[in-house]
């Protein structure tokens, strides 16, 4: 359990002075409905029972501050490149909110600290971080509105551990790295998939396996085949890479 839950008569239950000060420090500001909050950092694997019945986890507010992210950076990279094309603004958004990025951000931000998660140190948790900050985010939309939405990621967030120009000039999208390598060497690509359902997760997780010219270059997995394509795609393009230097 985190550290701000304390073991009282055998439940664990919110140290609300210390998880404000600590959101307080985070955010920058004092949060006005706690409980959304408090909701935001509990993992679906420590999902609570309310006496009513009503199980309680961050998965509502995880879809909600993925869709506030979106707008926010959309808003931000219209706002901020002028000329820009709607491809380019689209490529940047993409690699801003990739899951290892927005994990990097929430490690950063002291995230992986506090959340409440029963997930076993063995599985995998890659997602894990990002997906509370995006929680994070769909809370701080329902209790301050969006324009402190965006004002809190811009500034404490976004400026504060990421850079703009690095993230413009890296160009992270692997698959279409792959796809440019294969086309140009004339060879033959295809990804192998398998879907299986996570019961503890209680969501399917796909795996791919990238093939060129029948041999394995890249082993990938995550929520979605696009996600699985471009952890492989990545393996794939570190390999040719050294191959080719």
């Amino acid at each position: 359990m985190s550290f701000f839950r304390k073991r009282i008569n055998g439940t664990y239950v919110l140290d609300k002075r210390e998880f404000g000060s600590r959101l307080k420090k985070m955010l920058g500001f004092r949060p006005g409905n706690l409980k959304l909050y408090e909701i935001a950092f509990i993992h679906r694997s420590a999902t609570l029972t309310l006496p009513n019945g009503k199980k309680v986890n961050n998965e509502r507010l995880e879809y909600l501050g993925d869709a506030v992210l979106e707008a926010i950076l959309s808003d931000y990279l219209f706002e901020k490149f002028p000329d820009a094309s709607e491809g380019f603004m689209t490529k940047i958004r993409s690699r801003i909110v990739n899951r290892e990025v927005l994990n990097q951000l929430a490690v950063s931000m002291g995230i992986n600290k506090i959340l409440v998660s029963n997930v076993s140190s063995v599985r995998p948790t890659k997602n894990l971080y990002g997906d509370a900050l995006e929680a994070l985010i769909g809370s701080v939309f329902l209790d301050k509105g969006f324009k402190k939405t965006k004002k809190l990621f811009i500034k404490s967030v976004f400026s504060k551990y990421l850079d703009l120009n690095q993230i413009v000039s890296t160009d992270t999208d692997y698959k279409s790295l792959v796809f440019e390598w294969v086309q140009k060497h004339k060879s033959n690509l295809i990804f192998k998939y398998n879907e299986e359902y996570d019961f503890d997760q209680k969501k399917s997780i796909f795996s791919t396996t990238l093939i060129i010219d029948k041999k394995e270059f890249g082993v990938g997995q995550g929520s979605s085949k696009k996600e699985a394509e471009q952890e492989a795609s990545s393996q794939a393009w570190k390999s040719l890479r050294d191959n080719c230097n």
